[in-house]
């Protein structure tokens, strides 16, 4: 029997026993109850919990590594995201302009002062780390075990254990497998590891105020303000107005005085102090002014899309390459151009991605909760986190889930909550609350098992193993002795988001670059300055990719 008939048979049998185990009075309810027991065992030795879904993140989604093979980038930020590890790897944070670089300008990427990526730093790290360890992918699986660790620490503060744990494994199932978020390079778990540590933390200060809760509350904001800025300040504003008024004293737990200051706000300051110096210094390394962000300096020298619903697109500009004019001057400025219909339609796209990175049909069976959510005090300030993530998600332009990671606690905090709520839900005294809520948790484990069995990498297919030609080329000349200059030349049916042109930090020291094709005049000047490699013309169309030996173009 196949492989994938294999996980399919499975999942059929698994779908049967588990709809089965509604019904209270099934047999098959026995081992759901054991299971049940195990959580909540577990679920009160907090240190055990925390590192046993650290594991099993880990464990899941290498056991389904031959259905789901090591991802391969294929987005335009996921390049740059690489391109950002491969210089924190050569320990600098920015390079050199190199020689030639109008052939080797791509998306995202500044070319001056410096060779840089326009992101903030975190999810590069995230690589380099991976990287220090073997493998880039490393960074990503270790960093989506981490944020559903942290999930469980955080909502502690804020639910009951069980009911924590369950969250964490909730994002698990949904994140941690077939999702862009852990099959590709270019996810959330950073934005959402600091908003973990942030909730988790703030949670903690208002119950017992330690100096390390306050350090950690420090390094959260610190990790937002280093992957998801925007989204992250925003987050923190519930966070920043409970802080005042627990520091003014204007909350019954506020302890003295002298306590707030000494055990919360001087290590709290202390730590985003460092921050603020640190992300002054990275500014400054790669845009040459402590105030200006790579983002801000790329958005300024090619973006004429607008950011904002509000805002007017900029004038078309002249760009340097025809894929630049296509992205920029039509594609962008044409996903949103301030009409109802395009506001109705991008609104649409957005709360279609987000449910389909976030949620799952069977969530559905958990609204009977949705006013158990709503009446907790608990959850206010993690609702309010969320409503401020989602009005800044839902006023910029571009549509992409994982704008919201900072939240992604306090998603699942709300949607566990719900499970709950809809647990005692007994309409005209019939037990259904039961069995909706195990529907909900049962049907997200059925909709992974057959997503990783289809070998589904993301369901907006955003992760995976993509460009597979750009890397049969790429493994090819690799074994081929000596140094290689490829020149991209692009069809007319060739997508403008599948760009070939990327490069590591040190282009001049790489075996195979790319370059891109502009020309006559351009291009040999390119070639005169790389005389010393085999020069190699790459021919891609919608179909398919060539590899030939370069040959000037007849006149």
């Amino acid at each position: 029997m196949s492989a994938p008939l294999l996980i399919w048979t499975l999942a059929i049998l698994f779908a049967a026993v588990s709809f089965a185990a509604l019904w209270p009075r099934s047999r098959a309810n026995r081992p759901i109850c054991l299971v049940i027991t195990a959580m909540d065992r577990l679920a009160g030795r907090r240190w055990l919990a925390f590192a046993t879904i650290f594991v099993l993140v880990i464990v899941v989604r290498l056991s389904v590594l031959p259905l789901l093979p090591v991802p391969t980038p294929g987005i335009h930020d996921e390049f740059g995201y690489l391109l950002q590890a491969d210089t924190f790897c050569h320990g600098r944070l920015a390079n050199p302009t190199p020689a030639m670089w109008e052939s080797f300008e791509t998306f995202h990427v500044n070319f001056f002062p410096t060779y840089s990526a326009m992101y903030p730093p975190a999810q590069g790290a995230v690589l380099a780390g991976g990287r220090l360890l073997g493998q880039l992918w490393i960074g990503v699986i270790l960093s989506n075990a981490l944020m559903c660790a942290l999930i469980y620490w955080a909502l502690r503060c804020w639910m009951p254990s069980r009911w924590a744990l369950l969250a964490a494994l909730l994002a698990a199932s949904k994140l941690c497998v077939t999702t862009y978020w852990i099959n590709s390079f270019w996810g959330g778990a950073p934005g959402a590891i600091g908003g973990a540590l942030v909730l988790g933390a703030i949670g903690r200060i208002l119950r017992r105020p330690k100096a390390s809760d306050a350090v950690l509350l420090g390094l959260g904001i610190s990790v937002l303000a280093n992957s998801r800025p925007f989204e992250g300040a925003l987050y923190c504003i519930p966070i920043a107005a409970v802080l005042f008024f627990w520091l003014a004293g204007r909350t019954k737990s506020a302890p003295a005085l002298k306590d707030r200051l000494r055990r919360v706000l001087l290590p709290l300051s202390l730590v985003l102090l460092a921050n603020f110096a640190f992300t002054g210094y990275y500014n400054w390394r790669l845009t040459g002014s402590p105030y200006e962000f790579p983002e801000m300096k790329n958005s300024r020298e090619y973006d004429v899309g607008a950011i904002f619903l509000w805002q007017k697109p900029k004038p078309p500009k002249e760009y340097g390459n025809e894929q630049f004019e296509e992205f920029y001057n039509i594609w962008e400025r044409n996903l949103y151009n301030r009409t109802w219909n395009s506001f109705e339609e991008l609104t649409r796209l957005k709360a279609y991605r987000f449910w389909v990175t976030f949620g799952w049909w069977g969530l559905l069976c958990a609204v009977p909760g949705v006013l158990y959510v709503l009446q907790r005090k608990r959850m206010r300030l993690p609702l309010a986190c969320l409503a401020f993530v989602a009005a800044g998600a839902f006023v910029v332009t571009w549509p992409y889930p994982h704008y919201f990671s900072p939240a992604t606690a306090a998603i699942y905090a709300c949607a566990v909550m719900a499970i709950r709520g809809a647990f005692h839900w007994r309409p005209r005294n019939l037990a259904l609350g039961p069995l909706l809520s195990r529907a909900a948790v049962l049907s997200l484990v059925l909709e992974m098992t057959v997503a990783a069995a289809a070998g589904q990498a993301d369901a907006l297919e955003w992760g995976g193993a993509r460009l597979s030609a750009r890397v049969a080329i790429l493994k090819k000349l690799e074994a081929i002795p000596g140094k290689h200059l490829l020149i991209v030349r692009y069809g007319r049916e060739h997508s403008i988001h599948e760009e070939w042109v990327y490069n590591g930090a040190d282009i001049e020291g790489s075996k195979v670059i790319w370059a891109r094709e502009l020309g006559e005049q351009q291009d040999q000047r390119l070639i005169n300055y790389y005389k010393d490699r085999k020069i190699w013309l790459v021919e891609v169309d919608e179909e398919h990719a060539s590899l030939l030996p370069y040959t000037r173009p007849k006149k």
